[in-house]
């Protein structure tokens, strides 16, 4: 009967035909196949090599997760137990399955973990060292670049830094190059740093790099967001979470005596970790089916810590573009009437 590795190793030799069967709303593109993470979402953060030495390895740059093929059955197909996976890979290779009225062999710890989640460490490491590397936003291309998008006041928040010449790796042919960027720190509850967002910016200050994916995480963003205004000690009663980066700038810009996060994806907003103490959680709602699964999920997570979920939503497509096209005075009023009277407390920029 195949191990572990055998099994990876089998898969790995026909690796395009495990992401189409697993993978169906990605892609081909070169020698990656691309998708948007191991629930098979469309997107494109997730990318499974196709050729050479790492063919069948992949890595999601959004979670940091990454491992073989086996590991990628095991996520998709949500199974827990090594049998199972090892089941499902045999299924899909053709392979005998085992007898299953022969006792079960004692396998490593490897085989019945399968490896579990690789430590994100590394990454997070990582997502430090680029922070170190930082200078202050104020008047620099990126605080430029927020003044562009109606966010006047970024640089009074720590969480956001600049990198002259931020490394970029093109996923599909591997290029690499160097941009200006906006970098955000993603923090846990204590404050600490555990990944980054990159937003690559063009250099002539024309908007975003003029590259494929000019927006990345890198790190441990599961549970933890970008805080803007959030204290890292005492209570925080009320606080309001959202997904993108800009939409929720464009929260705090207008209500600034209110704490908010961002989340980044949906996914991950649906698992941000509420403070202890909080009483209400105001959700920004982006209007999209990805946006609305990201509210579903927190609001059901908020609601089981006994945090009243009160759900926040924009005129157009989020509260970015609310604040550039519709104005502030537009947005505020918007936001005035979807806000609890006890909450009348936070200021709102006239």
């Amino acid at each position: 009967m195949l191990s572990a590795s055998e099994l990876a190793d089998r898969l790995a030799r026909d690796a395009e035909a495990v992401c189409r069967h697993y993978l169906s709303a990605g892609r081909r593109a070169g020698n990656y196949w691309i998708v948007g993470d191991v629930a098979n979402s469309k997107g494109k953060s997730l990318y499974v090599h196709l050729a050479g030495p790492r063919k069948g390895r992949w890595t999601d740059a959004a979670t940091s997760q990454y491992g073989d093929l086996l590991d990628l059955v095991r996520e998709s197909c949500g199974l827990v137990d090594f049998r199972d996976v090892a089941d499902e890979a045999r299924r899909f290779l053709n392979e005998p399955q085992p007898d299953s009225t022969q006792p079960r062999p004692v396998s490593s710890r490897r085989d019945d973990t399968l490896g579990s989640r690789p430590a994100e460490r590394p990454a997070a490491d990582r997502a430090r060292r680029l922070f170190r590397m930082t200078e202050p936003l104020s008047g620099t291309l990126a605080d430029s670049y927020l003044r562009q998008r109606g966010i006047l006041r970024a640089s009074s928040h720590p969480a956001l830094r600049f990198h002259p010449s931020c490394y970029y790796r093109d996923l599909v042919g591997g290029m690499t190059s160097s941009y200006p960027a906006l970098i955000a720190a993603v923090t846990d509850q204590a404050g600490a740093i555990t990944g980054v967002h990159r937003t690559w910016l063009d250099p002539d200050g024309d908007g975003k790099a003029r590259v494929d994916d000019p927006r990345r995480a890198l790190g441990g963003l599961l549970g933890n967001a970008v805080r803007f205004r959030f204290p890292v000690d005492g209570l925080v009663p009320v606080m309001a979470a959202g997904e993108g980066l800009e939409s929720m700038l464009s929260l705090s810009h207008v209500m600034p005596g209110m704490p908010v996060v961002s989340a980044l994806t949906a996914n991950h907003l649906a698992a941000f970790r509420p403070p202890a103490g909080c009483l209400r959680l105001y959700v920004a709602a982006d209007a999209d089916a990805a946006g609305r699964h990201g509210i579903e999920g927190l609001s059901r997570r908020a609601q089981a810590l006994g945090i009243l979920p009160l759900v926040l939503t924009p005129e157009l497509g989020d509260f970015n573009e609310d604040l550039r096209r519709l104005g502030p005075d537009r947005l505020i009023a918007n936001l005035r009437g979807q806000l609890a009277p006890e909450d009348a407390w936070a200021p709102l920029l006239a």
